[in-house]
């Protein structure tokens, strides 16, 4: 072999040498790259349940006691809901409550309601019903429906839920009231799903409490952002004083979170989360009724206040990237069991810090499938935010 011969050899192996150095250098800068972005995401979730979740856990929750009451107009709205209302009215009518009314919100049914709540309206002294029909000249929505119960209302404060739902002892109302000072205009309940022992219905209460556990959070540390419809009260003064859903009432929902975020401070709001308070509430059954409600609630969002929504934010995108940084580390060989002990780290960390809330807000059993649940609650977000993008319309009932 000549010298040019074995000279051009040798460079040729120099260079691949070279390239494959490279290579290899890249690879394990892109490796770290993720590894760091994946450990980021892992603290911004330790910080959202340690300094924001963890204080729910340990909050003193107060007894309800027969102090002061204030008299009460608890409003429901309902549109074809005669076999729920037939189930859970009677229940809300015989609260232990000095001085309350029911006011029932008959929005265009044709399924028999009507009919039930006449019957109803003869033996409850305390039930006053607002019929609306179609002929009447209006913008249609569930809107419509709880404005048309606040201005019949006879007392100044008001108390929500829905008819598919139905208080967790006599003692909901004295639970929902006594507030703690005179600022205090709104007061956010809880309302559990029961459980019905499917996986869809796994994923819903867990979506649920997560939901719950950061309105409920936010609002202890002063930045209450949104409220669940199904169990909330606040004043009617306040309603009128902010032009009620005037600012939004071009999209169907919003009539609970959009009129709490933007009527809701740090001095005026309060939490209840004593069990004889909460609302349970029926669930939806199939995958496709819960799509739509996560939609018609996910449009809401898009109107926060602007820090609202950078909060929320914050905490879905790195609770994405964690997962999605994390499954992408389990390519690469070198990295795969830093995610896997980072992945067990979180959930472990996590499951710890959530067990007691789930027990305080009655999913204890939940606990047990607490990472699994997490990870599937993951799919199910990818899966309905590539719906979301498909389906445009949405509507109340």
């Amino acid at each position: 072999m000549s010298f040019y011969q074995q000279l051009t050899g040798n460079q040729i192996k120099n260079e691949r040498f070279v390239t494959f150095r490279i290579t290899i250098v890249e690879l394990n800068a892109l490796e770290i790259c993720l590894l760091g972005t994946f450990i980021f995401c892992l603290l911004t979730q330790l910080y959202f349940s340690l300094f924001v979740h963890l204080k729910l856990s340990s909050i003193k929750i107060d007894q309800i006691n027969d102090g002061p009451l204030n008299p009460l107009s608890v409003i429901i709205c309902a549109r074809n809901e005669v076999t729920n209302l037939e189930k859970n009215l009677p229940i809300f009518l015989v609260q232990d409550y000095p001085a309350f009314e029911i006011i029932v919100v008959n929005d265009r049914s044709w399924d028999g309601t009507a009919d039930l709540l006449e019957r109803l309206a003869k033996k409850y002294d305390k039930l006053k019903v607002v019929t609306i029909t179609d002929g009447n000249k209006f913008i249609a929505g569930k809107k419509f429906a709880v404005t048309m119960g606040i201005k019949a209302a006879t007392n100044e404060w008001l108390v929500f839920t829905d008819a598919d739902c139905f208080p967790a002892s006599s003692n909901w109302l004295r639970g929902m009231q006594q507030p703690t000072n005179d600022q205090t205009e709104i007061i956010l309940g809880y309302s559990p799903y029961l459980k019905k022992g499917t996986l869809l219905n796994a994923i819903i209460r867990l979506e649920t409490f997560f939901t719950a556990v950061n309105y409920l959070s936010f609002a202890l540390k002063r930045m209450p952002y949104m409220g669940v419809g199904r169990n909330m009260a606040y004043k009617k003064s306040l309603f009128f004083k902010n032009k009620g859903f005037a600012a939004h009432m071009h999209i169907p929902s919003g009539d609970d979170d959009l009129f709490v975020n933007a009527s809701a401070t740090k001095t005026n709001t309060e939490i209840r989360i004593h069990r004889d308070t909460h609302v349970w509430s029926e669930p939806k059954t199939s995958f496709i009724a819960y799509l739509r409600q996560k939609k018609r609630h996910y449009g809401a969002g898009k109107l926060y206040q602007t820090k609202h929504r950078f909060l929320l934010s914050i905490q879905f995108i790195f609770h994405l990237l964690f997962y999605v940084v994390g499954i992408v580390l389990l390519c690469f060989n070198d990295t795969r069991y830093y995610a896997l002990g980072v992945f067990g780290f979180s959930m472990l960390f996590r499951g710890l810090v959530y067990a007691r809330l789930l027990n305080r807000l009655q999913y204890g059993e939940l606990k047990w499938w607490f990472p699994i649940l997490e990870l599937i609650q993951f799919l199910f977000l990818m899966i309905n935010g590539i719906v979301s993008i498909f389906v445009k319309k949405v509507q109340w009932k």
